[in-house]
């Protein structure tokens, strides 16, 4: 294939991606879950001659979207969503077109400047003071797991990189009973090991309890311990959990801990100026993430990391081999040096595409309907028959229960999930099986967002 025929087959994929997007609600959300199914189309073995991209494009349509769980379906409500507005899209096709990989400023300097100037943009978006730093990841994951990291060597004097973790004190790491697995993962990757993942109860509006915290602080001081620092839940998971970031930031700082703030999906909604009392307290914290791919409408992969003071996040993960300096050349910034991957991909372009086509006024617009979608859908399930709700919404996240109990609620599910006009997931909250609804996704309408409620009547007991 050469650059003549790609000009033919990227008007041809242009012409099936509007196609698909038109049509998706006339699909099931979900794809049928029959392990196999998708490999068992696929050749076993690589063809030795070149193929006909006809035959290739002709096989991708017989295969792939029948095999997928389609994200981008107006009425996909399960997990959270990982949005693709069409402006990000199109900044996709023409990242794909560039192929550059930016892992250092000489390596593709546009990138990593408007890399520096969208973080700028979104942190006057959300609301962030001027002293905040920001740069993009591919996951929260990454993020606080560099968060984590940088946590570990400020706690060791920057020991830990050098001499490793054997013969230094026992590290403690603090965060919210409703923290996200990622807080885990990162804690078993800094080799803190998950022993040392101190999970404080929450209080009874599922906020993180600040004089349990205080408790275990000390008690780990006592015992010989390091506390190295604290990870705040802005929007957990389950059911969109929210610690008061105000009151255990004074408990960390009181202890010389520093603050990684896990606003991944709510991070989002502190565009709309009425939502960012939730956040309280922000200004002050060391770290915070939020993923623009998750209800912005920035393609996944988008992880924006806010940081107070870069420099100890360079200390911890900058390494510059003499190949990778820039000659002759002021001091730039390198992005690779503030997480773990080297390489980059362009992805502030597709926040500048975004941000520019729908302008925060529009953004704000989404967020708000799918707020106040969720609230009236909540009221809805709510006098629904044999339902009954488990949590209420927090920001577009709620959850709700069959009233005979986890089976029922797992076999409603199910039921659901299989019919395909909506998809749900499922959570454990308060040692119950539960079912989630994030309303988030970026072309949902109303219509879409009520089709929940005319499903659960669907499968009411007459």
């Amino acid at each position: 294939m050469n650059h003549d025929e790609l000009l033919h087959w990227s008007k041809h994929a242009a012409d099936w991606a509007h196609e698909y997007h038109t049509t998706l609600r006339t699909r099931p959300v979900r794809a049928p879950l029959n392990k196999g199914a998708s490999a068992a189309l696929l050749s076993k073995s690589p063809p030795n001659d070149p193929e006909p991209m006809s035959e290739i494009f002709a096989d991708f349509e017989r295969i792939v979207p029948a095999g997928m769980t389609h994200w981008q379906h107006p009425r996909f409500f399960a997990y959270f969503p990982a949005n693709a507005a069409p402006a990000s899209m199109l900044a996709e096709q023409l990242c794909n077109a560039i192929a550059a990989q930016g892992m250092i400023w000489q390596s593709a300097p546009v990138a990593t400047e408007m890399e520096e100037v969208m973080m700028s943009w979104l942190a006057q978006a959300l609301g962030l003071p001027a002293h905040f730093n920001g740069t993009i990841h591919d996951s929260a994951t990454t993020a606080t797991l560099s968060a984590v990291l940088t946590m570990r060597e400020a706690a060791l004097n920057w020991q830990g990189l050098s001499a490793g973790l054997s013969g230094q004190k026992r590290l403690r790491l603090y965060t919210s009973a409703q923290a996200h697995s990622s807080v885990d993962k990162a804690t078993r990757i800094a080799g803190i090991g998950q022993d040392n993942l101190v999970k404080i109860p929450t209080n009874p509006n599922f906020s993180i309890n600040v004089d349990l915290l205080e408790q275990s602080i000390l008690t780990d001081q006592a015992a010989g311990h390091l506390p190295i620092g604290l990870v705040l839940v802005m929007g957990g998971t389950s059911i969109g959990a929210m610690d008061d970031i105000a009151a255990a930031q004074k408990i960390a700082a009181k202890y010389n801990m520093p603050v990684h703030v896990d606003a991944a999906w709510a991070g989002s909604a502190m565009i709309c100026p009425e939502f960012r009392p939730l956040w309280g307290g922000i200004d002050a914290v060391q770290s915070i993430v939020f993923n623009p791919h998750k209800w912005l409408g920035a393609q996944f992969d988008c992880a924006v990391q806010f940081i107070a003071d870069p420099a100890q996040q360079i200390r911890t993960l900058g390494l510059r081999p003499s190949y990778l300096q820039t000659q002759g050349a002021h001091e730039p910034v390198n992005f690779n040096e503030w997480t773990v991957p080297l390489g980059r991909r362009f992805r502030a372009l597709k926040l500048w595409f975004l941000v520019r086509a729908y302008g925060i006024t529009g953004l704000q617009a989404l967020i708000r309907n799918h707020v106040r979608w969720a609230q009236e859908l909540c009221a809805m399930i709510e006098g629904l028959g044999p339902y009954h709700i488990t949590s209420h919404p927090r920001l577009s996240l709620f959850s709700f229960a069959h009233e005979q109990g986890d089976q029922a609620t797992a076999d409603l599910l199910e039921r659901i999930n299989n019919e395909g006009r909506i998809y749900l997931t499922q959570t454990q909250h308060e040692g119950r099986f539960v079912i989630r609804v994030q309303v988030g996704q970026f072309d949902c309408t109303r219509d879409d967002v009520m089709m929940i409620a005319q499903v659960l009547r669907d499968f009411a007991p007459t």
